[in-house]
């Protein structure tokens, strides 16, 4: 029905209200797919974010910052201000700036100096102890993949000096170096271990290869444990000696598991603070990039925070060429054998 002037008095009808079930229903499915994911991951990234988060960017800002302390010129109390790089310079350049305005060499106890000798003996640790423990880890874990009486008791006794505190190793192999240690004994020589500057560092290696050997081992005795028989039945049919099913066989497909084992321990030698410290007590020919980062840290300087942000820049430079060319390759390699298979 409608009115003469052509309105209608019939109003639409009202959309039918969703039911009970259909509602619940619908506000189930907003937290289905991404929504449902990152709500069960933004308690994680909260608590990383206050945990690592909020230390990284406090030690970026103390990197920029001056220290507090007395002005020799005015003799005055200054507070700490913006620094610029000043921070990183002193421990990346090893030139001084004399009151005349010139630069001239620093002697050797400036601290960009001790920085680069640091990286020295950082990088002479982790090269020559990762080295070392992949060759022997790989024999350990070649040995105790296989079938034999005692397996077990052999896999317990090698997982021994992992499993010991990295402090008690330090000071066990700390007694053994002693000049009347039983090395010295053993050996009937007299070596001073904790102080001349090459058998330190010799002492330091032997103690980190004895302690974190067994971590690679288990590693790439993961490794060793997914390959199947079938392909080394399938070898000793075509006549592959032990050397070559180990060489074409065992390495290849082990190379992923190594490559991983590699990773995790060059960047645990990269971070070695607990050993040298300990054995050589203070000894600057083993003094590592984490023995200055506390030295300074406790010296209470902002030189410290830079020195901590080149540490992680370092470290993840060195993960990163890790992961992309190691890593690469060792997918190409997997590609490469599902193309021959």
């Amino acid at each position: 029905m409608s009115d003469p002037s052509g309105a209608t008095d019939l109003a639409p009808p009202a959309a039918p209200a969703d039911p009970p079930p259909v509602r619940a229903a619908r506000s189930r499915s907003i937290l289905q797919g991404p929504a449902r994911a990152w709500l069960f991951v933004a308690p994680v990234l909260v608590a990383l974010a206050v945990i690592i988060g909020y230390p990284v960017v406090r030690a970026l800002w103390m990197s920029f910052q001056k220290d507090s302390g007395l002005n020799e010129a005015t003799g005055m109390f200054e507070e700490g201000g913006f620094a610029g790089f000043d921070n990183y310079t002193h421990w990346l350049l090893q030139q001084c700036t004399i009151p005349g305005g010139a630069m001239e060499a620093c002697p050797t106890g400036n601290l960009g100096s001790q920085f680069w000798a640091a990286i020295g003996i950082t990088l002479l640790f982790t090269v020559v102890t990762v080295t070392l423990e992949a060759t022997i880890g790989l024999g350990m874990a070649v040995v105790m993949g296989k079938t034999f009486r005692g397996r077990a008791l052999l896999r317990a006794a090698v997982l021994i000096p992992w499993a010991i505190p990295t402090a008690v190793t330090a000071r066990l192999w700390e007694f053994m170096f002693q000049y009347d240690g039983v090395v010295n004994r053993v050996l009937g020589t007299h070596i001073l271990w904790q102080t001349d500057p090459m058998w330190s560092r010799f002492a330091v290696i032997i103690a980190d290869v004895w302690k974190t050997t067994p971590f690679m081992a288990l590693l790439i005795l993961a490794g060793l444990q997914v390959i199947p028989t079938d392909v080394y039945e399938a070898a000793r049919v075509d006549g592959a000696s032990a050397w070559q099913r180990f060489v074409h066989i065992t390495l290849p497909l082990l190379k992923p598991a190594l490559l991983v084992a590699v990773l995790f321990r060059t960047m645990d030698a990269l971070r070695l603070y607990d050993l040298p410290a300990i054995m050589t007590q203070g000894n600057p020919a083993t003094r590592t990039i984490s023995i200055l980062v506390v030295d300074q840290v406790r010296q209470g300087q902002n030189s410290a925070a830079a020195l901590s942000v080149i540490t992680f820049l370092l470290i993840f430079a060195v993960a990163f060429v890790l992961v992309k060319v190691l890593g690469a390759n060792a997918v190409a390699t997997q590609e490469e054998q599902r193309r021959a298979h």
